[in-house]
């Protein structure tokens, strides 16, 4: 490599390289790839372009290495890809480990993409540019193509406007190891079966807020936002989380679930490079319950990072925050009753009569259901949540099959499911599919 690198300069004494470089984080790494194919076929003339070899590899590769003439040194050889999943119907081709040696109108130069190495995991990605000095002392080599390339990449296209969650590492260092983008079922409006008021405040504290944040903003008020979705389980805080996902097309959305709490520095600096957008933490009292029942400081210091984050965003940054819980008595204090952290608590109670007789008509798909044996059904979940209900189509669906019938459901199809539910299993049972107060 070192021979390839004096024949492009066409000098002889490569101490004399002038280099500089910008590490770009994990998720970065598709608008990277993306970036740099545009800056090189725009504004260069590639002479040389090679994948990177190492007899020792648990280092990130630098134009110094490159350099070198000893043995087991960094070597040329062919260049090597991976498909790195966008949520689109193809995947993106990323370069691994590659050099460029480039014209730039009179001037040569080299660019390096290479891993960022940490104990032998990647951590991020980096480029380095390389040239030889010219006749300004205090010039900086390849800075305008450094700043091109984070101006490129501040702009994040890979993953705007889509549902995604960072995924660790496979060692134990808690750092991101790459994007993993959700696929959600869409939701339709007429799909969140919801008492009037639960959609009263979801169409004033999300659907509205969103439609007028820049008139806020204009005013001089914050277009930040935290709400606060609390009930039973199986209530529809998750489902009507999808139909936000769904309907708040222009906002990337973060799933954070509790365990990846210790991310949320990175996950928060992906949030402000992708505004607008929704950060979702289900679940959040395994994280935030109140500090006196806390078992150890860690406990205590990933609350402590939730709230500092919170606090530390400005108050023109367009982010909508979505936190849930099932117990919402166990949440501490600091995050449960200050304003500009959570804004809104909105309540996702058990199903009313009205709701769950939507519910089963929602849930019965193309089934034939007689109107009595939908009244049969109110009535006999009165005290059941909404994923019990859709439990238990899907279920007296399982017993009419099993009677070699189709489509049209009859009552002992659902006295047979809901006895296999609320009583074949067992108490657990019955608690688990959120059934266990019915009739």
């Amino acid at each position: 490599m070192a021979a390839t690198l004096r024949k492009h300069f066409r000098q002889p004494e490569l101490h004399r390289l002038m280099t500089n470089a910008r590490m770009f984080p994990v998720t970065a790494r598709v608008d990277l790839q993306q970036a740099l194919e545009d800056l090189i076929s725009e504004h260069c003339v590639v002479r040389h372009q090679s994948g990177i070899q190492a007899g020792y590899a648990y280092q990130t590769f630098t134009f110094s290495m490159l350099s070198m003439d000893r043995d087991r040194a960094a070597i040329l050889g062919p260049l090597e890809h991976e498909d790195v999943d966008v949520g689109e119907a193809v995947p993106v081709v990323c370069l691994k480990s590659t050099v460029w040696l480039c014209d730039q109108g009179r001037r040569k130069i080299a660019l390096l993409l290479t891993p960022v190495l940490g104990h032998g995991q990647i951590t991020g990605w980096q480029v380095e540019v390389a040239e030889m000095p010219g006749k300004d002392a205090s010039r900086k080599p390849g800075i305008e193509i450094l700043s091109q390339l984070e101006q490129a990449i501040n702009q994040a296209r890979s993953y705007r406007g889509k549902v995604i969650s960072l995924q660790k590492s496979d060692d134990y260092s808690g750092k991101v190891g790459s994007v993993r983008v959700h696929k959600l079922r869409s939701v339709a409006r007429d799909e969140v079966i919801l008492p009037a008021p639960t959609l009263k405040l979801l169409e004033q504290n999300v659907t509205e807020f969103i439609q007028k944040r820049d008139r806020l903003k204009s005013l001089g008020m914050s277009i930040k936002k935290g709400l606060l979705f609390y009930g039973p389980p199986g209530t529809g805080k998750t489902h009507t989380i999808h139909y936000l996902a769904s309907q708040l097309a222009e906002h990337t959305t973060l799933l954070i679930t509790a365990e990846q709490v210790g991310m949320l520095d990175e996950y928060m600096q992906l949030a402000r490079l992708m505004q607008p957008a929704m950060i979702v933490l289900e679940d959040v009292d395994l994280i935030a319950r109140t500090r006196t029942s806390m078992r150890n400081p860690c406990e205590e210091g990933l609350l402590n990072k939730l709230l500092n984050e919170m606090d530390g965003l400005r108050e023109d940054a367009a982010l909508l925050f979505v936190l849930t819980t099932n117990r919402p008595e166990d949440l501490e204090s600091a995050l449960a009753s200050r304003p500009g952290r959570i804004d809104q608590a909105i309540e996702f109670p058990l199903p009313d009569e009205e709701g769950r007789r939507k519910l089963v008509k929602l849930y019965a798909g193309s089934l034939q259901i007689p109107d009595d044996v939908v009244s049969v059904i109110v009535r006999k979940t009165s005290r059941a949540s909404a994923a019990f209900i859709k439990e238990l189509m899907r279920r007296a669906a399982q017993v009419m099959l099993r009677q070699d019938r189709s489509r049209k459901l009859n009552l002992q199809d659902v006295e047979s499911a809901l006895d296999e539910m609320l009583f074949s299993g067992g108490s657990l049972n019955a608690k688990l599919l959120g059934g266990a107060a019915t009739e």
